[in-house]
């Protein structure tokens, strides 16, 4: 009895697990389109290497919409030097300034808004990550103390984001 208990809890586990993942759309292989493209694209170009690609075409639940496109070669990635990535990672990497980008992008835009919510700190601790958010770029500020995601990291966020889950 007490193995088929654990064998139930197990495959209830399993189905928890897999209900976790969302509801998403499974990808097959007809919906690589944009992978079939960019290896017709770097093979035109002779980049033996390879080369990432990525895309989006977002709404934000404001209204807003971005439509952005960034490849790099395999090659150049290789060769950068990614320390110089490292702040803009850091930025990224606080529980709190990532709730602050998702409120920001679903369309609080003030420190005063920002401060409303729960587990976010104090005024002056936002104003500390609404700082280092916006010294690393994935913020600006836009006139009357209002804070945006700059159009260009809006997909790039999204794609870290999504990257971060898989």
């Amino acid at each position: 009895m007490e193995l088929e208990q654990r064998v139930a809890d197990l495959e209830r586990r399993l189905a928890d697990l897999e209900g976790a993942q969302g509801d998403a759309p499974r990808l097959d292989e007809s919906d690589y389109w944009a992978l079939n493209g960019l290896k017709e694209k770097l093979s035109e170009m002779g980049a033996a290497d390879g080369g990432v690609l990525y895309t989006g075409s977002v709404t934000l639940p404001t209204g807003e919409t971005y439509v952005w496109q960034m490849g790099a070669l395999t090659e150049g990635l290789l060769e950068d030097d990614w320390s110089t990535t490292a702040e803009s990672f850091g930025a990224l990497g606080h529980p709190v300034r990532l709730r602050l980008l998702r409120e920001i992008l679903g369309g609080r835009r003030t420190a005063a808004e920002l401060a409303e919510l729960d587990e976010v700190g104090t005024t002056g601790q936002i104003y500390h990550h609404l700082h280092r958010l916006t010294g690393a770029g994935w913020l600006h500020t836009a006139g009357r103390g209002r804070y945006e995601v700059p159009p260009a990291r809006v997909v790039p966020l999204l794609v870290a984001l999504s990257t971060a889950r898989s």
